[in-house]
């Protein structure tokens, strides 16, 4: 086995072992890169030179005299990549937008500030749909991420380089966004374990925002026991970010470790994920993952959350309203550099703005625009969030029926590149399983549940989301836990 191909926790073994070196091992996920990035696509920034300095800091500390092996130094060499769309200090952050091309983050995102203290090495930044509009990677500014398993097809999005850079083991772990499944979907179409915590749970200090009411950071990763180590490092409050929860979170993969059975756990089913219109093969295969728990022991429950059928219309209103709202300061002067001279200050927005968005970011902003404007606000916005309203009290009264939600993540594997690109209402449909947990800020998960055939080509990756109550991650990874 290649050291790029280590998981974390196998890494960390042979680190503390001194079987082998953070600097080997960033090597190793370097070299990977250099051999496959120029087909995949997956990064829009490699710091060679910055990671191999950390990674060299990292042997320092385990090759000292008082050097301890215990749970503080879970991440210490680990090499991770960043989507891009997160401020890292002194290294270019773009959102992959033309408009910021040439930025320079002044700082860094509070939780690459964590993963900096815990020693874990920065390799760069990953690609993504441009300032995370989409679920493809094929919005990017910078061009479309490839599938690893199948270079033909989307990696998923808007974290597809994220996801796709985990699949191809050029990293061993990597942090994306997820607004409405933009870690879920791409973690289940590259065949990964993606999590989105709670609203709240980890800092969006330092993430330039899409949906500020939904918006949330998140990881890619090879195991679920992996997720639980990262999680633990990046997780809990923080001062600059007036959304984070005050309390403290659980020592993750201790809780994980601990679990032996699900018995007494209820898995809920609710009806509406498994449609008459999803694919048989895939409905067939998350219940095949259900029926897993049931053999570790949980009780299966097959209830309704009645309100999913608005999820798409209500998210795909909201999100383009508060998109209008954040990318307004998006102007080539306080951020963005200009492109072009104007005769005045209307005429300078609309030439750079114009320059420098793209198709997918100027629709969402018209429809944003639209949603919000004199006459419309309570016709569209208002009434959305009146129905989030309700697809939140769905999700309180299942919870009090049942303990996790099991669902697909995706109606469907990864479809081609290009396939959708031009219908922009299909592609918005891809979010048909992960929006509702994003409106009522719940924590969810996708877990890979094995290969289903394609129309046109190999079989690929499908993955079972896990939903469970709002600050539950210790619950939900536990029985993520049994599904691997």
């Amino acid at each position: 086995m290649n050291l790029n191909e280590l998981s974390i926790v196998e890494a960390r073994i042979k680190l503390d072992n001194k079987e082998i070196s953070s600097r080997e091992l960033t090597l190793s996920c370097l070299a990977q890169i250099k051999k496959l990035d120029s087909e995949i696509q997956a990064c829009l920034l490699v710091d060679e030179e910055g990671a191999l300095m950390a990674a060299d800091q990292a042997d320092k500390i385990i090759s000292a005299s008082d050097y301890q092996v215990d749970a503080n130094h879970d991440l210490l060499g680990i090499p991770y990549l960043c989507k891009d769309i997160i401020m890292t200090k002194g290294l270019r952050t773009t959102a992959a937008s033309k408009i910021l091309e040439n930025y320079i983050a002044p700082y860094s995102a509070q939780v690459v500030k964590k993963l900096q203290t815990a020693g874990a090495v920065l390799l760069g930044k990953t690609n993504l749909d441009e300032f995370a509009h989409g679920a493809s990677t094929e919005n990017s500014a910078y061009g479309p991420t490839h599938n690893p398993l199948d270079l033909t097809r989307v990696p998923g999005g808007s974290s597809g380089g994220s996801a796709a850079a985990v699949a191809s083991n050029m990293c061993l772990f990597s942090i994306g966004s997820d607004t409405g499944g933009s870690i879920r979907q791409p973690a289940s179409f590259c065949g990964v374990v993606g999590l989105k915590p709670s609203y709240g749970r980890v800092s969006r200090f330092g993430l330039l925002s899409m949906t500020s009411s939904t918006d949330v950071i998140g990881i890619l990763a090879k195991t679920v026991e992996d997720t639980a180590l990262v999680l633990k490092n990046i997780a809990g409050p923080d001062n600059l970010d007036a959304t984070t929860l005050s309390d403290t979170p659980d020592n993750y993969p201790q809780e994980v470790s601990k679990i032996t059975n699900l018995k007494g756990l209820k898995i809920g089913l609710p009806t509406e994920y498994f449609l008459k219109e999803l694919d048989p093969l895939v409905s067939q295969r998350i219940k095949e993952q259900a029926e897993k728990l049931k053999t570790a022991g949980a009780e299966l429950v097959t209830l309704s959350l009645p309100y999913t059928k608005y999820g798409i219309p209500v998210y795909y209103i909201i999100t383009p309203s508060e998109i209008s709202s954040n990318l307004a300061r998006f102007d080539g002067i306080g951020w963005g550099s200009a492109q072009e001279k104007a005769f005045d200050l209307h005429e300078f927005y609309e030439i750079n703005r114009g320059i420098g968005f793209g198709p997918e970011v100027k629709r969402r902003i018209m429809l944003g625009t639209y949603a919000l404007s004199a006459g419309y606000y309570d016709a569209y916005y208002k009434k959305a969030q009146a129905v989030r309203t309700l697809i939140i009290k769905d999700f309180t009264q299942a919870f009090q029926q049942v303990d996790v939600l099991l669902t697909p993540t995706t109606p469907h594997p990864a479809f081609k590149i290009g396939e959708q690109i031009d219908d922009p209402l299909t592609m918005y449909l891809e979010d048909i399983f992960v929006t509702g947990a994003s409106l009522a800020g719940l924590p969810a998960i996708s877990v890979p549940a094995g290969l289903v055939p394609t129309k046109d080509g190999p079989e690929m990756p499908i993955g079972t989301q896990l939903i469970a109550p709002q600050l539950q991650e210790t619950r939900l990874l536990q029985v993520a836990k049994f599904l691997e």
